[in-house]
């Protein structure tokens, strides 16, 4: 049986598809308040901004502290389609989220579960709680037939 996704999931989904339409790696990011509430989302925009750092959870980081004001999204969560990179586990942990949830895990290039597991280190001042897995398939799938087509 299928599992359902967190609505919040869902959305990063929407936004991760998007950035595969625009020729992006199919990455989408939603951050959301304590409440549940929608705070930030978007997509992979690294090609089209010729940004290195314009990751899908950067840019829903960025919005978020600019949507409250202020550079701590303490109480916030985040919801990603594949497990963040070092560069975003580490704006994660200065922006003091609360939760990660992510899809897939990323062998190559993960920095929470996989490579240097960026919150584990002694030098992390902010872990957030972390759950991988969430809409793992769909993660998977979207990103296998992104690459199908440019291989």
């Amino acid at each position: 049986m299928k599992q359902k996704l967190p609505e919040p999931m869902v959305l990063a989904f929407v936004e991760a598809e998007a950035a595969a339409k625009r020729g992006e790696v199919p990455v989408g990011a939603v951050i959301v308040n304590a409440l549940g509430n929608l705070v930030a989302k978007a997509g992979n925009k690294t090609l089209e901004l010729k940004d290195p750092t314009a990751h899908a959870e950067m840019l829903a980081i960025r919005s978020a502290a600019q949507t409250l004001g202020s550079e701590r999204l303490i109480d916030c969560d985040l919801y990603v389609t594949l497990e963040p990179c070092a560069m975003c586990a580490a704006a994660i942990s200065f922006a003091r989220i609360r939760r990660v949830y992510f899809g897939s895990a990323d062998e190559k290039m993960g920095g929470i579960e996989n490579g240097p597991r960026f919150f584990t280190q002694p030098t992390c001042h902010h872990a957030p709680e972390v759950y991988s897995g969430i809409g793992e398939t769909e993660s998977q799938n979207l990103l296998r037939e992104f690459f199908k087509t440019r291989r």
